[in-house]
């Protein structure tokens, strides 16, 4: 097949002009990558395209989207820096060109068995931020002919475009959570201050002392909470968190919420209930990432609850969707605060003297159930309970 006219690749290099603009305005990071990928099929003429980004941590590439595979086989998969084209390619900051990885050495067989897609050719690039490699962008089997010069060209420069739109992207989401964060910081780091000045007071009473120092326990508590709420979601928001699917069944993990939760619903005289019909199927999900979604969900159920109140934990088939219900008889959400819910550190103001949270509960719920590809919905009537309805795929799937 005749190399690309010169023509060509000046029409070639002017869409790498509005493909770069097109990644700036970009600042979702998931969206971002799934841009990525389908332009590198597009510009290599290649049948497939993928982007592993490199945990300096762990020392590891990991999958984090393609454009074949479906998400619960190829999301997360680890790949090693030892024994594998993708980690040649980032150690020694190379593009790779590849006719047939079948021969050469170099080729990590472990994705194929776990995918079970099978690998011609390839054409790898290093993603590449201001000298920080952070990744690898590979396009597989070129759909007419073998991967060329001027294909690498043009994905080595993709490469250098997308590299630094997804540090911007990190950045941005990092600068703009840990300003919120230091915000959330000042309230309980005024009420320690406060408390310790009074402790330090001569006139303060023994039962004054005991109230103070219950408060400092309670904020510290507060303040833990808060940096762990914090760390989960900056690591979903950035793409970090890794999604490990298993078959759920919904009812077994309902009864383990119950069963975490019953001593706090004792105590407020509540009954949970567990209402899935019998053959209810299992689904595909990280069974992990879905037990803290409903323990969100039932732990608010239980704190915004009235004394002798009900909490239904419902779940039923719904075309190819798994519906989940979290339904209350508690102290519901005003109109006013519904559209803000979903908010980082967002509290209802009616509710905030009945329970103590970190306001990113439900932030991270949200984003747990939008990394399943699922959707949340909330009901509610302030006095009248509150209803959350979340709708995941049975067979879990990618955008």
């Amino acid at each position: 097949m005749p190399e690309k006219t010169n023509i060509q690749n000046i029409d070639d290099y002017r869409r790498l002009i509005e493909i770069a603009r097109d990644l700036a305005s970009t600042l979702d990071l998931e969206s971002l990558l799934y841009r990525i990928v389908s332009v590198a099929c597009e510009i290599a003429n290649a049948a497939e395209a993928s982007i592993l980004l490199y945990d300096d941590v762990k020392r590891k590439l990991r999958f984090e989207v393609a454009t074949n595979i479906e998400l619960p086989n190829m999301r997360g998969l680890d790949v090693p820096l030892e024994g594998s084209i993708a980690g040649w390619i980032l150690t020694n900051r190379k593009p790779v060109r590849i006719s047939d990885v079948q021969e050469d050495t170099r080729y990590y067989t472990g994705v194929e068995i776990a995918t079970s897609y099978a690998t011609q050719s390839i054409l790898g690039v290093p993603l590449i931020a201001k000298d920080k490699v952070v990744g690898v962008l590979e396009v597989l089997n070129k759909r007419d002919g073998k991967f060329t010069d001027n294909d690498e060209e043009l994905l080595l420069v993709l490469a250098a475009q997308a590299a630094i739109a997804i540090e911007n992207t990190r950045l941005f989401q990092q600068s703009d959570l840990i300003s919120e964060f230091v915000h959330e910081l000042r309230t309980p780091l005024a009420s320690l201050s406060t408390a310790t000045y009074l402790l330090l007071r001569p006139e303060i009473s023994a039962q004054q002392h005991e109230q103070i120092v219950k408060n400092i326990h309670s904020e510290t508590l507060r303040l833990s909470a808060l940096a762990s709420s914090f760390l989960d979601l900056s690591r979903l928001e950035s793409g970090r968190v890794h999604f490990r699917y298993k078959m759920v069944d919904i009812s077994e993990l309902f009864s383990a919420c119950r069963d975490i939760m019953q001593t706090k619903a004792d105590e407020k005289e509540i009954t949970v209930s567990i209402n899935v019909k019998a053959g209810t199927p299992s689904f595909e999900a990280d069974p992990d990432k879905l037990k803290q979604v409903i323990l969100n969900l039932l732990s608010n159920a239980i704190k915004y609850n009235k004394l002798g109140g009900t909490v239904s934990l419902e779940a039923k088939e719904d075309d190819d969707y798994m519906r989940i219900s979290v339904i209350d008889t508690g102290y519901g959400i005003p109109k006013d605060a519904m559209p803000h819910l979903f908010k980082k550190f967002f509290r209802v103001h009616e509710n905030e003297d009945k329970a103590i949270g970190t306001g990113l509960g439900l932030s991270i719920t949200k984003q747990i159930v939008l990394g399943h590809r699922g959707t949340i919905d909330v009901k509610s009537k302030s006095g009248k309970g509150t209803t959350f309805i979340i709708r995941l795929p049975i067979k879990a799937q990618r955008e």
